[in-house]
């Protein structure tokens, strides 16, 4: 599934983590260290998009995610591809860390 707009990503992230895999929202290589770690835990995550900030092709946001007792607010940036989707070129589930 491809986000068409910036403020689908994190729903559609949510789902994918939901069933194991979000890997179709990101651009190649834009993986974060601790997502295996985070899908480790087996627990169902759920995101709140607080901000969302779009500049053409880009677009900044700020989403505050819950996995069980785990939460954080994860400072992302997107871009939209040549097919028109939005991906995640930069994703840091710590927000400042």
């Amino acid at each position: 599934m491809i986000a068409r707009t910036p403020e689908e990503l994190p729903p559609l992230f949510a789902a994918g983590f939901n069933a194991g895999d979000p890997s179709g929202v990101y651009e190649p290589g834009a993986q974060p260290a601790e997502l295996a770690e985070h899908l480790a835990l087996t627990q169902t995550m759920t995101v709140n998009a607080r901000k969302v900030i779009t500049r053409g092709d880009l677009a900044l946001l700020i989403v505050d995610w819950r996995i069980g007792d785990l939460t954080g607010t994860a400072t992302d940036v997107a871009r939209r591809g040549p097919d028109g989707g939005w991906r995640y070129a930069i994703d840091n589930p710590s927000g400042v860390a």
